[in-house]
């Protein structure tokens, strides 16, 4: 299994993000946060260069961000670049730790990243014949894997068959019939 790398995407903050809140303010960049989720309350550090921003807007918001789709009040914008930064990286909470924003890394036979597997089973990818093989075959695949099954789950009940190593097996089967290799991501 391959370590999960942030590519700083932002699904964690915007999804997960709505549910941490700041409890309350120890100094320009201290606060006791709770998490909406678990009730969890823990302390965080701003990194130094979001501290006045954050500041600012903790005090004039209360912590909230009233109808923003944008999320966690930490995320912010990529100062060298594309995509998004959690200002409290080094401290975030327990389930921001645990977010993946994806399950799978697929490889070509370059050894190159051409896609990756999201959510409960789609996939994002540049690859037009990685594309196809996965709605043609990988995908009817974790259809029937999410599907309820009386003797195992409840009707409804929705899970990734990322985490079931039958199914995983399946799909390497697949892949490497293609000339793909699929990782799985801890």
């Amino acid at each position: 299994m391959l370590p999960f790398v942030c590519n700083g995407c932002g699904k964690c903050c915007t999804s997960l993000g709505a549910y941490i809140r700041i409890e309350r303010q120890l100094t320009s960049g201290d606060y006791y946060c709770r998490n909406g989720i678990t009730g969890e309350v823990f302390p965080v550090h701003v990194q130094p260069e979001y501290a006045d921003e954050i500041d600012e807007e903790f005090t004039s918001n209360q912590g909230e961000a009233p109808g923003s789709p944008r999320g966690c009040i930490f995320m912010r914008k990529n100062p060298e670049g594309p995509g998004t930064v959690c200002a409290i990286y080094a401290n975030r909470p327990q389930v921001c730790r645990e977010f993946r924003c994806y399950h799978i890394l697929i490889y070509n036979d370059r050894g190159t990243v051409a896609g990756r597997i999201v959510g409960h089973h789609d996939i994002q990818t540049d690859d037009p014949d990685l594309a196809r093989i996965w709605s043609d075959e990988v995908k009817p695949l974790a259809v029937a894997a999410v599907s309820p099954k009386p003797a195992d789950r409840s009707p409804g009940l929705i899970t990734s068959p990322c985490n079931d190593p039958v199914w995983m097996q399946k799909v390497s089967a697949i892949l490497a019939s293609h000339g793909y290799r699929g990782e799985p991501v801890t």
